[in-house]
């Protein structure tokens, strides 16, 4: 397995350098302790923790698992252990509602920590991770009441969240759900039903979770519109706020999965379970999507934290590694054959690593800061303007970045030949663990409707028109810069195309509604690409005016730049072939009968 180093100094480039934080910050309401200082105390401590703690038991959890027992479900060794020193450290607090005992910080920040663990664990970070989603879930729509008596006791740490959703009969298609809340009379509902794929629906970190379940109250109308969400607490809460008798509520099994064995995928039967609705009832989903649209960029973490793994370990091996000799001459005369960083195709799978790796964190943090917007903007008209650009950046968020990081993790996998396949050195882990991502919060196809459907074609283009526009102004502003043409000119010429290709989709899907599924994932990745190459562009230029002015990190600057032509170069060009696609119909995928199939 790897050793986990955190990557700091691309961090602070695109926290400080992109993205300027501290102006960032300094704008938002609220915000007035997230300092440079602080930021950077924070960032610090929690490589730390990343580093020492949590990276040296993901291999653990990947080989031991959880286990399930009658009595509960075991998390594997050291989990409990660094779970405590999370919470002794402050660290679920950090961008929680200091009303209820958090710290107040931005959720940016806040997806930064969630960076750094999820990369050096992501069974361990999904812990935290879920509870992140119901703290945000509870704190938008929940009850004073609701808040003093759950809220305070996930934001300390003393007990954990998960999300319900899922049922054996629907995925992604909620709106056939049947798990069942009856009232009871003394204001709380009773909740029967069974849940699937709950990760950490059952573990032995904590004596509580606070499960936040959907279900349907008698005479809900059918579909989406007869859904309500409730919290359904492993353990009934005392009178004085401690974890009190057992709830009707079990974990039936455990799933045996691919990869994150670390983290307890859980089966949850509810059986006549205490329960407490949330939000008005048969609104459940519009409440649930404040902690899915949380979750989906935690997904995209993972596909930053893939990418990144994969390309430290694959780095280290490929400069230690050696084999063969250059085609151009030796260049480890001394050896028996040279380093295979040397090799053009070794580089090659290294660059597309970085490339996604530093993309994607680029990517997570611009949409971070949308999110902070949204929740502290001091204008209406900015929150409005985050809102819309951040209901845009979430699906392409979410599925490009977790379609790219399993890619680059089976890069990372390639480099190693051979020894990538065997289980010590990490790299099949993390290829294991990856592929959920494209699965988690809604596959790839569903966020792909999502984006072209609702977002581009529902609105008549304008959410695309809110982005496109940032770019257009950007390539203006740059056009009369020459070491910047090598970057501007396709980036405008794709700019333009985006919008030409939507007008072509839209047109066809007004004829034929089929043709939006048809062409939904090449959309969604051309987008995807598209998104990276305007980040790309903003990061050369930032690295070409440092090295013009004259710096002492010449080496960071040049590959950032390096990387930049790389992309351009040898990723972008892929968007040339989802537009052929996209446009190909959906005649090619429905003609066939379905009985052709077997044939």
């Amino acid at each position: 397995m790897p050793e986990y180093k955190a990557p700091l100094r691309d961090i602070k480039f695109v926290m400080n350098e992109l993205l300027d934080s501290e102006a960032h910050y300094a704008s938002l309401e609220g915000a007035e302790d997230a300092t440079p200082d602080m930021v950077d105390a924070i960032i610090q401590e929690g490589a730390k923790f990343a580093e020492q703690v949590l990276s040296p038991l993901n291999a653990v959890g990947d080989k031991e698992g959880c286990t399930w027992s009658e009595d509960g479900v075991k998390t594997p060794t050291g989990f409990k252990e660094a779970y405590n020193k999370f919470v002794e450290g402050g660290w679920p607090s950090l961008a929680a509602d200091p009303n209820y005992g958090g710290q107040g910080l931005p959720d940016s920040l806040g997806i930064v920590m969630s960076e750094l663990n999820g990369t050096a664990n992501w069974s361990w970070g999904m812990y935290p991770g879920l509870s992140h989603g119901a703290i945000n879930t509870l704190e938008a729509h929940g009850t004073e009441e609701q808040k003093q008596t759950y809220l305070t006791k996930m934001i300390s740490g003393e007990w954990t969240g998960t999300m319900c959703l899922t049922e054996a009969h629907c995925g992604s298609d909620l709106g056939t759900l049947r798990t069942k809340a009856e009232p009871s009379a003394d204001g709380s509902y009773s909740i029967t039903g069974t849940k699937i794929f709950i990760s950490a629906g059952e573990h032995d970190m904590t004596d509580n979770i606070v499960h936040i379940v959907l279900a349907r109250l008698p005479g809900a109308p059918e579909g989406t519109k007869g859904i309500s969400l409730f919290i359904v607490p492993k353990c009934v809460p005392a009178e004085d706020g401690s974890a009190g008798e057992r709830n009707a509520v079990s974990c039936g099994s455990l799933e045996h999965k691919m990869g994150i064995h670390g983290n307890a995928t859980c089966v949850m039967n509810f059986d006549g379970a205490k329960g407490w609705l949330i939000g008005p009832e048969n609104k459940g989903l519009n409440c649930m999507f404040t902690f899915m649209n949380v979750a989906r960029i935690g997904t995209a973490i993972q596909g930053l934290g893939a990418a990144e793994l994969g390309f430290q370990g694959s780095l280290a091996y490929a400069k230690d590694r050696l084999a063969m000799r250059s085609l151009s001459g030796a260049k480890n005369p001394e050896g028996i054959a040279d380093p295979i960083i040397v090799h053009p195709d070794v580089r090659r799978m290294l660059l597309t690593q970085k490339a996604v790796a530093e993309g994607a964190r680029a990517l997570i943090y611009l949409t971070a800061q949308k999110a902070d917007i949204l929740q502290r903007g001091k204008s209406e008209e900015e929150r409005k303007e985050a809102d819309e650009l951040l209901g845009f950046l979430t699906p392409i968020v979410k599925a490009f970045l977790t379609e790219m990081g399993y890619e680059a993790a089976n890069l990372g996998m390639q480099v190693f030949g051979g020894h990538g396949y065997i289980s010590e050195w990490g790299m099949e882990q993390n290829v294991r663990d990856a592929r959920i991502g494209m699965i988690y919060e809604g596959t790839t196809g569903i966020q792909a409707l999502d984006l072209l459907g609702r977002k581009v074609l529902m609105t008549q283009g304008e959410s695309l028109k809110g982005f496109t526009k940032q770019v257009h102004k950007f390539c203006k502003e740059n056009a009369d810069n020459e070491q910047m043409k090598q970057f501007i000119e396709p980036l405008a010429e794709l700019n333009k195309e985006w919008g030409d290709l939507t007008m072509k989709v839209g047109m066809t899907a007004m004829k034929n509604r089929e043709e939006v599924g048809a062409a939904s994932v090449d959309y969604l990745m051309y987008s995807g690409y598209a998104v990276f190459a305007y980040l790309w562009a903003r990061m050369a230029k930032i690295a070409q005016e440092k090295l013009a002015e004259g710096t002492t990190e010449e080496l960071f600057y040049n590959a950032k730049l390096q990387t930049a032509r790389f992309y351009f170069t040898r990723m972008l060009p892929r968007t040339k072939t989802h537009a052929v696609t996209m446009l190909a119909g959906a005649d090619t995928l429905l003609d066939m009968p379905e009985e052709a199939f077997a044939l």
